[in-house]
């Protein structure tokens, strides 16, 4: 780790600060644009905005996918104080961010958590192959 990204993941939990001050979970994070500047911070802020999807990554990825040409993004670094969850991972994924570096993993977040995380929704499928197809096929082509 360069004492640069040291100083970017301390920005970002300072974020997270100032998010858990505003009433908000304790969650920041900022890009990190190809020549090493700032371009965008984020907190959490689901709480004030009602919002169970205002985790700042997810604000992140959605505003450099509509604001940053595909070679911007591709060189953006997002460090955030705790490991992306699964819905802003997916997010992360399909915004052509190129990295993500994180401070707390989310197996460390849940030890912190008096209740170890939320429990695992039940799941079923697939089911319906032949016609969940139709809509997709050809799409990714």
């Amino acid at each position: 780790m360069t004492p640069e990204a040291e100083a970017f993941l301390r920005r970002a939990i300072e974020l997270a600060a100032e998010a858990r001050k505003s009433g908000n979970p304790p969650f920041g994070s900022l890009l990190v644009g190809p020549d090493g500047a700032v371009i965008a911070e984020e907190r959490n802020s689901s709480i004030t905005d009602s919002d169970i999807s205002a985790h700042p990554e997810l604000k992140l990825a959605k505003w450099a996918a509509r604001t940053l040409d595909a070679g911007t993004a591709a060189g953006t670094t997002m460090y955030t104080s705790c490991q992306p969850c699964g819905m802003c991972a997916g997010a992360i994924e399909r915004s052509g961010l190129s990295r993500v570096v994180y401070a707390l993993s989310g197996d460390q977040l849940n030890t912190l958590k008096p209740s170890g995380g939320f429990a695992p929704v039940p799941t079923e499928g697939p089911a319906l192959f032949d016609e969940a197809r139709v809509p997709v096929d050809g799409y990714y082509t």
